[in-house]
C-alpha cells in the first residue's frame, strides 16, 4: 500500500510526464480497440477537437496560477460568437463581427477582474455569476436561435493548410507565445510569483491588481478566440455554444500539473492535458459509449487530477 501510494506521488511530482503516459496508453489501447482510431481523419479530427479547449486552458492556467478562477468561460465562448455573428449579420462587415467577438470576450474577462480585484468578490463567485449573465445575454440577443456565421472564422474553425486543422496550428503557435511569455518575461514570472507568496510580491514592488486584472482580461480574450472558432466549425453562432467547456478547460489545467493554490503550472502541461481530454472524448465516440457516461469521466479526471495535486503538495510538506 504504501509503495503504491510512492508511485502516485512520484508521478504527481511529475505531472506532465505522467499525463503524457496516460495520453500514450489510452492511444494505444484505442489503436487496439478500433480500427478506425488510427486513421489519419480521426487523429486529425482529435487535434481539431482539443484546439478550442486547449486556446482557452492557456488564459485559464495563468489566471489559476496567479490564485484565481474563470469559471465563465463556456459562457463567454457562446456570448463571444453571437456577438461576432449578429455583427457580421447586420453590418456586413467580417472584419468588425471579428473583432466584436474578441473584443466581448476581453470585456468579460476585464469585468470578472475588476470584480476580483476591485471590488474584492471571490473569483469563484464573481465568475459564476458572470458565467449565468453572459449566457443570459447570449439568449437574450438571438431569441435562442442560432445566426450564421461564415467567412474568415470558418477557415479558422474548419479550413486546413496541408490537411492540418487550421485551429490545431493556431493552438501549437498560441502555446509557444504564451509559454514564452511565462517563462521568460518580467510579467510572466510576476504570475508565478503572485500565486506562490501574494504578500512577498506585494512587498516586493509587484503591482498584484494589474497582474490579476491582466491574466483575466488575456482570459476573456482567448475564451472569445474559441467561441470565434466554434463558431465557424459550425457555420453557425449558437447562443448554447461552449456549454460545459468550463469543465474541459479547468481539467485540461490541472491535469496539465497547475496547482489549485497557485503559483505552479505548466503551458506544455495544458496542452497534454486537453490533448487527453479530447482522446477521451474520441474515445466514447469509437467505443460506442453512451454520451453520459463523458459526463460522468469528466468529473472523475478532475478529482483524480485534484488528488493528484494534493498527493504532491503532501509530499513537498514533507
Amino acid at each position: 500500500m504504501n509503495q503504491s501510494l510512492s508511485f502516485i506521488r512520484d508521478l504527481g511530482k511529475h505531472r506532465e510526464a505522467s499525463v503524457l503516459a496516460m495520453l500514450v496508453a489510452v492511444a494505444i489501447y484505442l489503436s487496439f480497440a478500433s480500427d478506425y482510431f488510427l486513421e489519419p481523419r480521426n487523429l486529425l479530427n482529435v487535434g481539431r477537437q482539443a484546439s478550442v479547449v486547449a486556446i482557452v486552458a492557456l488564459g485559464q492556467a495563468l489566471v489559476i496560477i496567479a490564485r484565481g478562477i474563470d469559471l465563465s468561460v463556456g459562457s463567454v465562448i457562446g456570448l463571444s460568437a453571437v456577438v461576432g455573428a449578429v455583427l457580421m449579420r447586420d453590418t456586413g462587415s467580417e472584419t468588425i463581427g471579428l473583432v466584436g467577438g474578441l473584443a466581448t470576450g476581453l470585456a468579460c474577462g476585464v469585468v470578472n477582474g475588476l470584480l476580483y480585484t476591485r471590488f474584492r468578490i471571490n473569483p469563484f463567485i464573481a465568475t459564476l455569476g458572470t458565467l449565468s449573465i453572459a449566457r443570459g445575454i447570449a439568449l437574450l440577443m438571438t431569441g435562442g436561435i442560432p445566426v450564421p456565421f461564415g467567412g474568415f472564422a470558418e477557415f479558422v474553425g474548419a479550413g486546413r493548410i496541408h490537411n492540418i486543422p487550421v485551429s490545431f496550428l493556431l493552438m501549437i503557435v498560441l502555446a509557444i507565445i504564451v509559454h514564452i511569455f511565462a517563462v521568460r518575461t518580467v510579467t510572466g514570472r510576476e504570475i508565478y510569483a503572485i500565486g506562490d507568496n501574494p504578500k512577498a510580491s506585494r512587498l516586493a514592488g509587484v503591482n498584484i491588481h494589474y497582474i490579476r486584472l491582466f491574466v483575466f482580461a488575456l482570459c476573456g480574450l482567448l475564451a472569445g478566440l474559441g467561441g470565434l472558432i466554434l463558431a465557424g466549425n459550425l457555420a453557425s453562432a449558437d447562443p448554447n455554444l461552449g456549454m460545459g467547456y468550463e469543465l474541459d478547460v479547468i481539467a485540461a489545467v490541472i491535469l496539465g500539473g497547475t496547482a489549485l493554490s497557485g503559483g505552479r503550472g505548466s503551458i506544455i502541461g495544458v496542452i497534454i492535458g486537453a490533448l487527453l481530454m479530447a482522446l477521451l472524448n474520441n474515445a466514447f465516440v469509437l467505443l460506442g459509449i453512451s454520451a453520459y457516461w463523458q459526463v460522468v469521466t469528466k468529473g472523475l479526471v478532475i478529482i483524480f487530477a485534484v488528488g493528484l495535486d494534493g498527493l504532491q503538495r503532501r509530499g513537498d510538506d514533507d
